[in-house]
């Protein structure tokens, strides 16, 4: 089963764009998930155990090495066509 996630980063450090960077980066490594990133959010699409594999690892390392973030997801099962646009 696919599934498509939106998922937002905001590191509670004062130079929050080089978290944000270094965790697109690291989603980026996935060859077996999609990725597209705009102004306000990421979308990834892939299989369902992998995308969900993806974010606990990426998250966890995220906090590791950055310390303090909240990240904000949301889920919906299937695949989204990432480069649709209205």
């Amino acid at each position: 089963m696919k599934l498509t996630a939106e998922i937002s980063m905001y590191p509670l450090h004062e130079n929050y764009l080089d978290p944000i960077k270094w965790f697109i980066d690291r989603v980026d490594r996935y060859d077996n998930i999609e990725r597209v990133t705009n102004a306000m959010a990421t979308q990834v699409c892939g299989e369902y155990s992998d995308v969900m594999s993806m974010l606990a690892t990426e998250m966890q390392a995220a906090h590791e090495k950055w310390g303090k973030a909240v990240f904000v997801c949301k889920f919906i099962g299937g695949e989204l066509n990432l480069s649709h646009s209205e």
